[in-house]
């Protein structure tokens, strides 16, 4: 399929605009030298509906818009627990954790580390996020992206994963965090909007005509797709290879509102380096926090936006509406209907214009991704590795240096390994899962660390060292166990071993680099918890709807 002349006007219309607002942010004022907070952090002068577009133009890309789309497709609603426990967890970090993030005016995660435990901890756990942000995050949205491109365009996968890596690069890596951030308020603009205008039609086709009433027929057509809670047994989904699996294995229940959910959410949205990075680049705490509220809306639309036509495209495939479409989501090798192809074959099904739309907000959501992670990995490569092990006394103008040379060398790495993962049918949950071989120790180290005292330095770094074996072994020892559950057992022995290895250590002292916690460092300001209560009764009102 081609894009008609009017779509290709639109979408090059939006790559212009991204660059050149990319690179016109990027300038510095006569006489200045950019630095490493105008780089890393955007000079501290972020609004708070700019941390706020940034946030969710950072979390949103083909992992959501092709892969979430594709679980909606295999699951159904469900997968919104997700997007809608993410808004609950965005006011949690904003009370609970921005506070101290900013007293202590750090850059990155791996910096916090040093300064409450110790530079051991620190290094292990950069060396960590460097390869997951490398060889899962970068990769797996560069591969998600450059499917979509080859559903719709028929671009080959090698050409697409080039062309999605240099896009971002030519905007983001001269700027710094000041180019991605500011051109992520644009690109929500467009990743809402044309995510509306495909849901919307997806919508249409379902019902004869009327999104209304295809939003119904959903419903109707199949029940077992608009259940939150899922049972054991409950739901068998194709394996994209021929078979079926439990998706139970995926969303295990009541233990995803009470277990490793909470893990895997806490672990992204509080100690995530591309995204804590938004909210510590922001004005003050109070523009940080006022962000936090406004991307925890934005995550309360995403299902409608990414969950919802997968969903359609189910009743499309299951009622026969259209063969063409049908036949797109196959393999075009096994003839096995792909979860993942559901959103690019939607996107085939707009008129002239939207389809260009939708397409740039694809895009948008795919380099606005890649951009926020390639700088988030040059950050800490530079202040957490470089600084420390390399260039101690390196310029401000070479740090910045050695930054834009990481994000490079980040793009080759993901981009070589990036086609490897063809194989794989829910995209989304194999990055769930395997960015959670490392949560539960993330979780620990860093809730310990700011609400226990008595927390030691090896206690960390065990907790660091075990949670990605603990993992791998719990896989093998018990294959059926759900993911997310799985998650919630590493922590727990994680957790009790940190206490213990604290406690005997400590010998019951508090550690010399505690903080201070008082009850003066989690006041928020009204606006904040208007926005909070607002977030809460919504999300409540969703989950009792949609039980």
């Amino acid at each position: 399929m081609l894009l008609e002349p009017l779509d290709l006007i639109v979408f090059i219309g939006y790559c212009c605009l991204i660059v050149g607002m990319g690179l016109f942010v990027s300038r510095e004022k006569k006489g200045h030298v950019k630095n490493s907070q105008d780089y890393f952090l955007a000079s501290k002068a972020l609004p708070w509906w700019a941390v706020g577009a940034s946030l969710i133009a950072s979390n949103i890309s083909a992992e959501q818009f092709i892969g979430m789309s594709g679980s909606g497709f295999a699951l159904g609603l469900a997968i919104s627990t997700y997007e809608w426990m993410a808004a609950i967890t965005l006011l949690v970090v904003a009370i609970f954790f921005l506070p101290v993030y900013i007293k202590k005016g750090i850059y990155t995660m791996p910096g916090f580390l040093l300064d409450r435990y110790d530079a051991r901890v620190r290094t292990t756990m950069a060396i960590f996020w460097l390869l997951l942000y490398v060889f899962v995050n970068l990769t797996s949205v560069l591969y998600l992206g450059a499917l979509s491109l080859n559903t719709i365009l028929d671009i080959p996968l090698g050409y697409g994963i080039a062309g999605l890596a240099v896009f971002a690069m030519i905007y983001s890596i001269y700027g710094g965090l000041k180019a991605v951030a500011w051109t992520d308020v644009v690109q929500v603009f467009f990743l809402v909007l044309g995510g509306l205008a495909t849901t919307y039609i997806a919508l249409q086709m379902v019902g004869e005509g009327s999104a209304w009433e295809g939003l119904g027929l959903l419903r109707q057509e199949v029940p077992g797709h608009f259940s939150m809670i899922l049972e054991r047994g409950e739901m068998m989904i194709p394996d994209g290879k021929g078979g079926t699996y439990d998706a139970y294995q995926d969303l295990p229940g009541i233990s995803v509102l009470v277990g490793g959910m909470w893990i895997t959410n806490l672990s992204y949205w509080g100690f995530n380096q591309y995204i804590t990075q938004r909210a510590l680049a922001a004005k003050s705490l109070d523009e940080a926090q006022k962000g936090m509220i406004f991307a925890g809306f934005l995550k309360l639309l995403m299902p409608l936006i990414v969950v919802i036509p997968g969903i359609a495209a189910l009743v499309i495939v299951k009622n026969g509406i259209d063969t063409g479409f049908i036949q797109s989501m196959q393999d075009p090798v096994t003839g096995i209907i792909k979860s993942d192809r559901a959103y690019p074959t939607l996107l085939q099904l707009l008129p002239v214009g939207l389809k260009g739309l939708a397409f740039a907000a694809l895009t948008a959501a795919i380099v606005s991704s890649l951009a926020s992670m390639a700088n988030s990995t040059s950050t800490i490569f530079t202040m957490d590795i470089y600084k420390k092990y390399i260039g101690q006394d390196a310029s401000e103008t070479k740090q910045v240096t050695v930054g834009r040379i990481t994000a490079v060398v980040a793009f080759v790495i993901a981009a070589i390994v990036a086609p490897a993962l063809g194989q794989l049918d829910q995209a989304f949950q194999f990055i769930q899962e395997y960015t959670g071989f490392i949560s539960p120790g993330v979780f620990a180290i860093f809730f310990f660390g700011v609400f226990w005292k008595k927390t030691t330095s090896n206690a960390a770094l065990t907790g660091a060292a075990i949670s990605i074996p603990l993992s791998v072994v719990l896989k093998w020892l018990v294959p059926g166990l759900p993911f997310l559950d799985r998650m919630g057992i590493v922590f727990l022995v994680i957790a009790a071993l940190m206490i213990l290895i604290s406690l005997y250590e400590g010998k019951g002292k508090d550690h010399p680099n505690s903080i201070e916690i008082n009850s003066e460092l989690f006041k928020t300001s009204a606006a904040f918890k208007i926005g909070a209560f607002l977030i809460v009764g919504i999300t409540s009102a969703l989950y009792i709807i949609f039980w």
